[in-house]
């Protein structure tokens, strides 16, 4: 029996990371090659024009899968029966421009997005938010979508994740499906911590640890955290314009992972509501190692941190509930 189509909701959908992101969902790289989807594309009454033209080419695409496509200006009717939202959707970070500079921007685009999610979303919706600050934003999201489970909204630290899992396959010379268990920590910013403590090669005499393998500690606890902090910032430098092909790829693996669950003995980087695991602040929206099945996540529990760790750790959960802060005295 053929299956229900799936309604996926991506915010910004004309914009750069929306735009590499519609075609991964309407090919399937999202939910699965036998799962048809009904494309929800939002963007502002500016870019009406170009909105049209994206949905001009999932039509000329022929996409299999995409079983219909709702590309409009209005908050209501991009939101209403959707099970899945991406929000793509916020105020860009430019060049130069600190995060909180767009803090109180996207304060009121998350306030306005959620109110809509929350009466017209579909039962047990899952959210994923990608706009920066993600996590903050996420957490706004959740305070005016309150019949949404804090657990069905996440934040984007998936790309976080696979950089450092391309950093380790360039420095070993592997291929980067060989390597599992990365994890990045707290926010997704320059304060995140990669994490390969825990990190494993596949190797043809079984899997063999990460920092083993690199045997050098000084690149570990330096370049390699620097270079996956500053990716973006450095990808901003290089093409003048954000990581968008590399974001929307994530949002894809981070959904699918998700809804289809993560294999067997690995985990993977998500932001999601803290509940004061690892003596991380409760209330916070942070990133956590995430094993995943029958569309529930759940963080790993039990890892060992050692000081080296624990300070980036609190480090990174600092500026999250600083950003907290400033996020809620821009409701008032």
């Amino acid at each position: 029996m053929a299956k229900e189509p799936v309604r996926v909701l991506v915010t910004g959908a004309a914009g750069q990371i929306g735009y590499a992101l519609v075609p991964m969902v309407a090919r399937g790289a999202m939910l699965g090659l036998n799962q048809p989807v009904i494309l929800h594309m939002l963007d502002i009454p500016p870019a009406t024009e170009a909105l049209n033209g994206v949905k001009m080419e999932l039509v000329d695409a022929a996409f299999p899968l995409l079983k219909g496509v709702v590309a409009t200006t209005d908050v209501i009717e991009a939101c209403t029966g959707v099970n899945i939202a991406v929000m793509v959707g916020g105020f860009p970070r430019k060049e130069g421009m600190e995060r909180k500079d767009v803090m109180s921007k996207n304060v009121s685009i998350y306030k306005s997005q959620a109110s809509a999610l929350e009466k017209h979303a579909a039962p047990n919706c899952k959210v994923l938010v990608v706009a920066n600050p993600a996590n903050t934003n996420a957490l706004i999201l959740k305070e005016f979508a309150p019949s949404i489970p804090e657990r069905n909204i996440t934040c984007l630290t998936r790309l976080d994740h696979n950089r450092a899992l391309g950093q380790i396959s360039e420095r070993l010379n592997v291929h980067v499906g060989d390597v599992k268990n990365v994890i990045i920590w707290g926010n997704h910013s320059s304060t995140q911590y990669p994490d390969v403590n825990h990190a494993s090669v596949k190797t043809s005499s079984g899997d063999k640890p990460v920092r083993e393998l690199v045997g050098n500690d000084e690149w570990l606890k330096g370049e390699f955290i620097t270079t996956v902090q500053q990716r973006g910032a450095a990808i901003i430098k290089a093409r003048k314009l954000s990581s968008a092909l590399s974001a929307a790829s994530s949002a894809c693996d981070h959904i699918r992972d998700w809804v289809l669950g993560t294999p067997e003995g690995s985990w993977v980087s998500m932001g999601v509501y803290s509940d004061g695991s690892y003596n991380v602040p409760a209330g916070l929206i942070y990133s956590f190692p995430i094993t995943c099945k029958n569309g529930e996540w759940s963080i790993v529990k039990g890892l060992s941190i050692d000081d080296f760790s624990r300070k980036k750790l609190d480090l990174t959960a600092q500026e999250l509930s600083e950003e907290k802060s400033l996020a809620y005295s821009c409701l008032s």
